[in-house]
């Protein structure tokens, strides 16, 4: 069905504005502001229209109520809506710029997540944290060993070796040895709660069936086939698995000028989490591609693996890796997605 109006809406934790325009002449119809709690109310009451809004926090979730109410919702990255703002940047002219946006035919739309996709990515969030977490704090602690000549090898495995030494060590101060043990204490926590997201992670994984054919995939785990599939959505916003990958920033950048075309560094773009987990996951690939080269298996993966390391650094490698199984892993989420609709 055609919609008649064509509406953007800039949210916000309180306040929303809304701009919106007859969507064959582009004249101004609705310029409003709504309070969070009238935002359903007022659009319940309204004919089905077309609506964007910048992928931002909470966007999914007006997006999944907004589309309930029969109205066709858009989401999209606020650094393709800047360049439509027209004056200063305040609420009024965000909301224009996003309703001149999502009319745009070749504008690349964000994927509307699940509360099952959005759950699974909460976990995500929470174990990258305690990551992070446990990075700085064995950090902290190599540091403070280093002050009394302690070096430690880097690696979980040699600080968790020490810990008992250093308890036993009567030469070092008393204190030194009750706040080393305390720390001790504090990373054993932190990978205990990292062990039990990871349980709930691959449990997902194993119960869900995209996420399941994605673990066929050399050097993909539950923890990346679970954050590809929450991450991605809907697949079908991507015209092929080039799309994917750039849109994980895993294509190089390009410089054109005169006729002449240079290819740069990767762009970067897009989600820093599911791109950091395909590369790690890509050294993985290269490592097992070594241990097949000893051994004189035929892969043509890693035959194309051989080629590439001898003629470009291992990092470079590593991402071109990352591309291709970006590209693979857009291809089995597509197939699973078209066999649910069948």
């Amino acid at each position: 069905m055609e919609q008649s109006i064509r509406c953007g809406i800039d949210i916000a934790k309180l306040v929303f504005q809304i701009h919106g325009v007859n969507a064959k002449s582009g004249e101004t119809v609705m310029v409003k502001k709504l309070a969070r709690h009238d935002m359903l109310r007022f659009f319940a009451n309204k004919p089905s229209m077309l609506i964007g809004i910048e992928a931002c926090g909470g966007a999914h979730y007006w997006a999944r109520e907004l589309t309930k109410l029969g109205h066709t919702v858009k989401l999209m990255s606020p650094q393709y809506v800047a360049p439509y703002r027209r004056g200063g940047k305040n609420d009024a002219n965000d909301a224009e710029a996003i309703c001149e946006a999502v009319a745009r035919p070749n504008m690349r739309f964000v994927a509307v997540k699940s509360e099952s996709q959005q759950a699974v990515l909460v976990m995500h969030r929470m174990r990258d944290q305690l990551v992070h977490e446990r990075t700085a704090l064995m950090n902290q602690i190599r540091s403070y060993l280093h002050e009394f000549g302690i070096v430690i090898a880097q690696g979980r495995a040699p600080l968790a070796k020490i810990f008992p030494i250093i308890d036993e060590d009567t030469q070092l101060p008393l204190l030194l040895r009750q706040s080393i043990a305390e720390l001790a204490d504090r990373l054993a926590d932190l990978e205990r709660r990292i062990q039990t997201l990871d349980q709930r992670i691959s449990a997902w994984s194993k119960q869900d069936n995209a996420a399941k054919a994605l673990l066929t995939l050399c050097g993909v785990g539950p923890v990346t086939a679970s954050a590809a599939v929450a991450t991605a959505g809907n697949v079908s916003v991507f015209k092929n698995g080039r799309e994917f990958a750039a849109w994980l920033g895993l294509v190089p950048k390009q410089n054109s000028s005169g006729g002449k075309s240079k290819l740069g560094a990767i762009t970067k773009r897009g989600d820093r989490y599911l791109r950091t987990l395909l590369v790690q996951g890509a050294r993985v690939v290269m490592i097992a591609a070594q241990k097949a080269k000893l051994t004189q298996k035929d892969n043509p993966m890693f035959d194309w693996i051989y080629k590439l390391l001898e003629r470009r650094p291992s990092n470079v490698v590593a991402v071109a890796i990352a591309a291709k199984q970006a590209r693979m892993l857009w291809a089995i989420m597509k197939k699973q997605q078209n066999m649910v609709l069948a």
